[in-house]
């Protein structure tokens, strides 16, 4: 009669039987729960009677995937049953299989003596579907409506929600389609995980808010009351090591004795089956990430501008990312208007332009970027004329575009990329003029609107021109601009605009550049951000045209800082994407 399985808690079984391959860990060998104790009870409640789900909003190096990792190892071995894994993408999920998955299998026995070499051709255990006596592990991508619509499945694991399509092709939101599947069990469980996003978008965030909302604390060395490590309460000007602050007794001690005092995760709502779990960086191991290293981040990213100082937000601290309101007041940025010493003002690194072509005319913005991604408009200028049959219009457009431009002390500098729409007006006429000026890194774009498109997509030169033609996450822009007109203070990310009204920033761009605001729509209870005029009639060319002096820049891709020291000839200077003809130089 064979033997019942030993009794053990999740991470009891890690401790046991886990080990860490070289490939997917710095510190290979066997798993040790006690490197970061704050993974102990996360694991261990997935075993624990009554809970139905778990939720890890986390930051990045904090061991969130191993967690997951080893939820699922434990019940391969120990307690197998239809399993269903999920990534962002199938494409993910299958680089996960591979990279993180497969060395686990291999390296830890107790799994490689039921799970056996994947191959293709063997439909039982492939890539992207295991199988075991007692169950099986399906790998999918949220993207994938068929995959989500099959078998009914007991353990339901959720990596990284918060980048998963607000819908799997037509069938809807993919983590209800997921859940549906675990109706059938009494015993199910679900476990999802995610860095987060955007404040009232982040999905993780709000499942973190429906459950036990716990926080790993340390107990102080002094007061002996339970301190939740805060970026706001860490410390470093003059000081010798950064330090944190116990909020209770204002005691300040240093990493190495806050990480060993005793630890444990302190709820802020009751418990009804769900527990929620965040994690930041300032818990994890000194040998994963050290509050040195993070503060080193935190300024980098303060330098870069605003995009990096989110990404820090919500990969560092585990937090979202929340905007500085949804509209902007003209006025406002008219009044922000300055005398600039010269032409381009000496911190100018770069200039980019945005193009928006319409049935009677062509608009276009002249745009510096300086370190930080700090800008200033420099011309903002129409030509008229049908841009469908009138070829002065083009070029007026460029002679503009081949201009230089003069610095106080004589030095000039011409526009290093430009953007021209190619979505809306004279489609053919934009390809025509763009390919031609490729190796001037003048490129038609095509705007994509909704969430999670990226700034900039792949090129592609599927058109009869066969001019290179990007795509442009248009919402993303504009939510970075937006944050951009937001900010009071001068550096990173802070947008200058010229008093001298010759330069085109009048009123009526103005209007155009805060014509649009951000609103927050919901269809079947999901939420939805969309970009909608603020006043009907205002024209938007203007803020259309910063949108692609934007993406110029993104394309372009400089060193800034390089830029600004005075460094030339570096190929890291330039990180322009390679869409040129071959034989073309930059």
């Amino acid at each position: 009669m064979a033997a019942p399985p030993p009794s053990l808690k999740v991470s009891e079984w890690a401790d046991t039987y886990r080990f860490l391959s070289s490939e997917s860990s710095s510190e290979p060998g066997r798993w040790r729960t006690d490197t970061a104790p704050y993974q102990k009870e996360i694991m261990d409640c997935a075993t624990q009677p009554g809970i139905k789900r778990i939720t890890i909003k986390s930051a990045s190096q904090t061991g969130k995937s191993e967690i997951l990792n080893n939820i699922m190892g434990y019940f391969i071995h120990l307690d197998p049953c239809p399993m269903l894994f999920i990534q962002p993408t199938e494409g993910l999920a299958s680089a996960y299989s591979k990279e993180r998955l497969a060395p686990i299998f291999r390296d830890s026995a107790v799994l490689r003596e039921r799970i056996s070499k994947a191959k293709t051709r063997d439909s039982d255990n492939t890539i992207l579907s295991k199988s075991f006596s007692g169950g099986h592990l399906a790998l999918i991508g949220a993207n994938s409506a068929a995959g989500l619509a099959s078998r009914p499945v007991r353990l339901l694991l959720m990596d990284e929600i918060d980048r998963y399509p607000s819908s799997s092709g037509t069938e809807g939101d993919p983590r209800a389609l997921a859940e549906k599947r675990t109706s059938t069990f009494w015993n199910r469980l679900v476990v999802e995980s995610s860095t987060p996003t955007i404040k009232g978008m982040s999905p993780i965030e709000k499942e973190y808010e429906n459950g036990t909302r716990e926080t790993w604390a340390w107990k102080c060395p002094k007061c002996e009351k339970w301190v939740g490590p805060r970026w706001k309460d860490l410390i470093w000007q003059d000081k010798t090591a950064p330090v944190l602050r116990c909020p209770h007794c204002q005691s300040e001690f240093e990493e190495r004795i806050w990480k060993k005092q005793p630890g444990k995760w302190v709820a802020s709502a009751e418990y009804k089956g769900h527990r929620s779990f965040h994690l930041n960086a300032l818990v994890s191991p000194s040998s994963w990430v050290s509050w040195d290293d993070l503060i080193d981040e935190f300024l980098r990213a303060k330098r870069a501008g605003i995009e990096d100082l989110k990404v820090f937000v919500n990969t560092r601290l585990g937090e979202t990312w929340e905007d500085q309101g949804d509209a902007v007041e003209e006025e406002i940025m008219e009044q922000r208007r300055e005398y600039y010493d010269a032409q381009i003002p000496e911190e100018v690194c770069v200039l980019t332009a945005g193009i928006d072509v319409q049935d009677d005319r062509i608009e276009a913005e002249l745009v510096g970027w300086g370190i930080g991604k700090e800008s200033w408009g420099i011309e903002f200028v129409r030509f008229f004329g049908n841009p469908a049959t009138d070829t002065d219009v083009w070029s007026q457009l460029d002679t503009w575009l081949l201009q230089n431009y003069d610095y106080d002390n004589g030095r000039k500098i011409g526009v290093s990329c430009a953007c021209i729409d190619s979505g809306g007006h004279c489609t053919t006429q934009v390809y025509k003029f763009t390919r031609r000026r490729e190796q001037r890194r003048v490129f038609s774009i095509k705007g994509r609107g909704g969430a999670g498109i990226p700034i900039i997509g792949k090129y592609s030169r599927n058109n009869r021109e066969r001019a290179a033609l990007f795509t442009l996450g248009v919402d993303a822009i504009k939510g970075l601009i937006l944050a951009s007109l937001k900010l009071e203070e001068e550096g990173p990310g802070y947008c200058h605009f010229p008093r001298d009204i010759k330069r085109g920033y009048t009123k009526e761009f103005f209007m155009g550049l805060t014509s649009e605001k951000r609103v927050t729509r919901y269809s079947r209870g999901v939420p939805r951000v969309r970009w909608e005029k603020r006043t009907s009639g205002v024209r938007n060319e203007p803020l259309d045209c910063r949108v692609y002096a934007r993406a110029a820049l993104e394309i372009l891709n400089p060193d800034l800082e390089a830029l600004a020291h005075g460094e030339t000839g570096d190929k890291r200077v330039y990180k322009v994407r390679k869409v040129l003809s071959k034989g073309v130089s930059l």
